[in-house]
């Protein structure tokens, strides 16, 4: 089978699978051309509230096909960047659910997602120092925003991989599973992600990504009388669970 992204949606969470098992799931340059136009088209699909991006099989992904760096390295890497940023960009939320090896550009993924579970046998690692490559300014800033500049260069300077435990006292990886567990637990919790506010979740988005115009456009939103903040308070007050509605306007 062809290398691909391919997807399935299931009770409000999309599963966004990194089909490439012959070399680990490593990404090819169509791999990455798929990733902004596939995430454009889950972000305006109402039946859409949550993505899960993960690997088949015991790998997440093992970075990019090093064949197509030795044609077009900067081509690969500007590829990179724009899924990276496609992923980042995302109005609802994103978890990234990892097995075995996510390293070089399946780190960037993985970490342009919102949140990151893994399996106590996962291993990360950013690799550009091995292949004499200038990781991309953005992806260290974001590396960055997740682990702090001291592991950042640990990362970039060595190439090492480090485990499931140690990314997550560094903050790339918020929970870790025991074996067998990654599934059920990712399962639970986009479950509850899909029954939250998209208003809320959207919101925080922009603000933790920075975004400063918007604090009027959100404030219009949640006053809206037929809302979802009228609806979260009076689901409260009637002891039952919210039917929340609100979606992100077509652009």
């Amino acid at each position: 089978m062809e290398p691909q992204l391919r997807h399935t949606v299931t009770d409000g969470v999309a599963t966004v699978v990194i089909d490439h098992p012959a070399k680990r799931n490593a990404m090819t340059a169509r791999m990455w051309r798929q990733v902004p136009t596939l995430f454009a088209g889950l972000a305006t699909d109402p039946a859409v509230r949550a993505v899960v991006l993960t690997g088949e099989g015991g790998t997440f992904c093992a970075g990019a096909d090093i064949s197509s760096l030795r044609r077009a390295p900067e081509e690969a890497q500007e590829l990179a960047v724009r899924a990276e940023e496609a992923i980042a960009g995302f109005p609802k939320p994103t978890l990234a659910a990892v097995r075995g090896y996510c390293v070089g550009g399946g780190c960037q993924l993985a970490g342009a997602c919102d949140l990151r579970f893994a399996d106590e046998d996962a291993s990360f690692g950013v690799t550009p120092a091995k292949l004499g490559i200038v990781y991309p300014a953005s992806s260290t800033r974001r590396l960055v925003s997740l682990v702090g500049p001291a592991t950042a260069k640990y990362l970039l300077f060595s190439g090492e991989l480090i485990g499931a435990e140690r990314a997550l006292r560094t903050g790339l990886v918020d929970e870790v599973l025991p074996a067998g567990g990654l599934d059920k637990r990712v399962a639970e919790f986009t479950r509850v992600l899909a029954s939250r506010s998209q208003l809320t979740q959207a919101a925080a988005k922009e603000f933790t990504a920075g975004r400063t115009d918007r604090d009027a456009y959100w404030a219009a939103e949640q006053a809206r009388p037929d809302g979802d903040t009228a609806e979260g308070v009076a689901a409260f007050l009637e002891r039952r669970q919210p039917r929340f509605t609100w979606s992100a306007p077509a652009d």
